[in-house]
């Protein structure tokens, strides 16, 4: 989503004084864009708050049936379409409120982004909706469509520095443009389960770990219930998002998929906590991806 490989920063203010409190984020000079995190249990104090009685898109957050719940929806006042949901909606814990710290939101630059937050939402397939019909893309001008292409992109960029990763791409990151541009051999890594034999393959791409589509991996989680439950808690949802297929005795990759690293990748594919820097094997050879690794770091140049 994001194609820009220019460096950004971003400004987190906790209004409490903690990160578990309230909080807002904005990018300093680059965008007009203003977040506003409130947990649920804050409501009454974030209605004094002026940014919430803007018009803008909102999203709430939080889980039903032991599983993620996402809504996604447009407002001109943030403040009145809260209080709502607070009445009707008991499942969500934490509100997203997005506008505009410059010149407001309209009601059609809102639908736009809506739209659009609700479609990519619905193709990555990480958490489920509570709204899952996507409303029609606005027609906008030419120019207002760039500008809020613009905007989206920053959201896209923000949501995930606030650990909201619902919306962010993990197939393959955008390449970055370092000033002395270090070149990592195209190399491919295999691991297995090894009383099923299922062939699984990975590349480093882009700073992620890719699993390639076709790979195999246990048909079910086997790690213990005091195991590692984030690792656990990601093959759940790698099968309901249909990232992970069934097919006979085990599940197969239906398309590439960036992990964070050889452990997570190595655990979902082995349905249990694995040490991954000694578990992946560059193919064709007995080298571990942690010899592999050292090779490349002894290979720096050294700076003098």
């Amino acid at each position: 989503m994001i194609e820009k490989s220019k460096g950004r920063s971003i400004e987190l203010f906790f209004v409490d004084g903690h990160p578990q409190g309230m909080k807002t984020a904005t990018i300093p000079f680059q965008w007009t864009g203003h977040v506003l995190v409130i947990n649920r249990t804050q409501l009454p104090k974030a209605m004094l708050r002026p940014e919430i009685e803007r018009p803008g898109v909102y999203l709430l957050v939080g889980e039903k049936d032991d599983r993620p719940l996402l809504y996604i929806g447009e407002t001109d006042d943030i403040k009145k379409r809260l209080k709502n949901h607070a009445a009707q909606k008991d499942w969500w814990s934490e509100a997203i409120c997005i506008t505009s710290n410059g010149e407001p939101l309209n009601k059609a630059h809102a639908r736009y982004l809506e739209s659009k937050l609700i479609s990519d939402a619905i193709r990555l397939r990480k958490t489920k909706l509570d709204n899952e019909q996507s409303p029609p893309e606005r027609t906008l001008s030419e120019a207002a469509r760039s500008h809020m292409e613009d905007f989206l992109e920053n959201i896209y960029l923000v949501l995930p520095a606030l650990r909201y990763d619902f919306l962010s791409e993990n197939r393959k990151l955008p390449a970055l443009d370092y000033p002395q541009k270090i070149e990592i051999p195209a190399v491919s890594f295999v691991t297995m389960v090894p009383e099923l034999r299922i062939p699984a393959r990975a590349k480093l791409m882009d700073e992620q770990f890719v699993v390639q589509a076709g790979s195999g991996a246990r048909l079910d989680w086997i790690g213990s219930e005091g195991g590692h439950t984030g690792y656990q808690s990601l093959f759940n949802e790698l099968v309901d998002q249909g990232v992970l297929v069934e097919n006979g005795d085990h599940r197969v990759f239906s398309d590439s998929y960036g992990f964070s690293s050889t452990s997570a990748a190595g655990a979902i594919i082995k349905g249990r906590a694995t040490a991954g820097p000694t578990t992946w094997r560059v193919e064709g050879t007995n080298q571990t991806y942690r010899e592999w690794e050292a090779d490349q770091l002894e290979a720096l140049p050294v700076e003098e």
